[in-house]
């Protein structure tokens, strides 16, 4: 009971934090409704941004393949393409 107390008090804090956030946007160039679509799917798109500051080409490359080959995202070979090239274009350093 203390529990599920200490969780409803928990979740009615943080509720106007969640009522307050802004959707995500990109930098709106080709393939982002790629990466919207794919992306988007498993996670935030505030990872991008978040991570943006430091990968250059070859880790945006190594994060798109990490992306299917380690967690398993169902992202076929051209979209990973496609999602590789917006990520280095648009976010990387």
């Amino acid at each position: 009971m203390r529990i599920v107390a200490i969780v409803m008090l928990a979740a009615s804090v943080a509720a106007p934090a969640w009522a307050g956030e802004k959707p995500v946007e990109l930098k709106r160039d080709a393939g982002v409704d790629t990466v919207e679509a794919n992306c988007a799917a498993c996670h935030s798109l505030d990872y991008v941004l978040m991570n943006s500051p430091y990968p250059g080409a070859k880790l945006w490359d190594s994060e798109v393949a990490k992306m299917i080959k380690a967690f398993g995202a169902p992202i076929g070979e051209a979209d990973a393409k496609i999602i590789a090239d917006y990520l280095k274009k648009n976010y990387g350093s």
